[in-house]
């Protein structure tokens, strides 16, 4: 069996973000008219290279309602106009703001867009009204650099498990 841990970080105030500047190459819009079938295939293009599972068995009803949920917004990078990754973020509570999926494309990992994309979901969750808090959980599962990209932007360990796969 696999063992692996789970870090949960977390922000609680803007000022904690040590941004890493967006190059010009690398554009950034949110997708402010619900697809969900666009969410999925992003969940897709990014998770695969690390195994991501827990929505594979969602229907076509659950992914269109999880993606029209107020709660949840998203953004797609875009370089040389493919995508390059994109991240959600989760608000149910109107206070605690979740970068629920983060991620990039195999084909843009190694071209620096990591930190950068990563400072631009901080920075739209910390604009998200009402935001008190920015948190994401990672695991030693993602790529190796994710949480060192986590905490190098300022974000905090508060918790942390290990588990065993089956």
């Amino acid at each position: 069996m696999t063992t692996f841990t789970t870090y949960y970080l977390e922000m609680h105030s803007p000022h904690q973000l040590n941004a890493k500047i967006l190059p010009d190459s690398l554009n950034i819009v949110e997708c402010e008219q619900p697809q969900y079938e666009l969410n999925r295939f992003l969940y897709q293009l990014v998770g695969d290279s690390w195994d991501w599972g827990d929505l594979d068995t969602y229907t076509n009803e659950q992914w269109q309602a999880r993606v029209e949920d107020k709660a949840l917004r998203t953004w797609v990078a875009y370089y040389r106009g493919s995508i390059a990754g994109y991240y959600e973020l989760y608000q149910p509570d109107n206070k605690h703001t979740e970068i629920k999926y983060f991620g990039l494309s195999k084909e843009n990992i190694g071209k620096g867009f990591g930190g950068a994309l990563l400072s631009q979901a901080i920075i739209s969750a910390w604009e998200w009204p009402g935001t008190k808090r920015v948190w994401v959980h990672t695991c030693t599962l993602d790529h190796p650099n994710a949480l060192k990209n986590y905490l190098s932007r300022g974000m905090e360990i508060y918790k942390q498990e290990t588990a065993q796969l089956d």
